[in-house]
């Protein structure tokens, strides 16, 4: 089986750290696919300015753990239940293979060819891409549908404080992002102490923040070295 990857997503997300666990949570982030040179066709695109979801399949290129298990600890859980892998979608799979699905917000014509504008997308800047497919809503959508374990832990997201002065250190385009990353509580499952400082690359600038009792209190931001 030869697969390559016919693209590549760009976006705000430097790490693996912030990352939304799930496509569709985070929509204030913008995120480009750009195709390699040999797919840089406008025909290839053709119809699907007509679609407003799509599905991409892409790679864990930033899964370093080769080996896999037949259960892992989901971040839903805390981290502290095992459930089979292939009920969870988690990146330490036989095949380092995920499926998102994003909001196609238009497609631009630029120096490296056609250029897709996307938002919830969830996956480090740099993540190769095998396909693009039309997400169809008769089709693909199952309102009602059991969601297995994620039926029974409710989501909260936690409050957010970011000082002004902190917040005027971003473009305005990425600071909507930020709060929306921080409310989804990217710390581990099972790393939920308080008092903790944790640190991210995030748009070119490192971000640290202090957790206290649901609230993610933002203490620093300041350009990457070299960015």
């Amino acid at each position: 089986m030869d697969v390559q990857p016919i693209a590549e997503i760009r976006n705000a997300f430097d790490s693996k750290f912030a990352v939304p666990r799930q496509s569709g949570l985070v929509e204030s982030v913008v995120s480009e696919i750009v195709f390699r040179p040999e797919y840089r066709v406008r025909d290839a695109l053709r119809g699907l300015e007509g679609y407003d979801y799509l599905w991409l399949v892409w790679v864990f290129s930033e899964n370093k753990k080769h080996a896999w298990e037949p259960t892992v600890r989901p971040p839903r859980l805390g981290g502290n239940r095992r459930m089979g892998v292939f009920a969870t979608r988690s990146p330490q799979r036989p095949n380092p293979i995920g499926l998102s699905s994003v909001r196609l917000l238009g497609i631009r014509d630029t120096s490296e060819g056609p250029v897709l504008q996307v938002s919830g997308a969830d996956m480090v800047s740099g993540t190769p891409i095998l396909d693009i497919k039309p997400y169809l809503p008769y089709t693909d959508a199952h309102p009602g549908a059991r969601a297995g374990f994620t039926d029974t832990v409710a989501f909260e997201e936690v409050r957010v404080e970011i000082p002004e002065e902190l917040c005027l250190k971003l473009p305005e385009a990425v600071r909507p992002g930020l709060a929306e990353v921080l409310r989804q509580d990217p710390r581990p499952g099972y790393q939920r102490t308080a008092g903790r400082m944790y640190g991210f690359p995030y748009a070119g600038y490192e971000v640290k923040f202090v957790a206290e009792e649901r609230c993610l209190r933002v203490v620093s931001i300041e350009k990457e070295t070299g960015a």
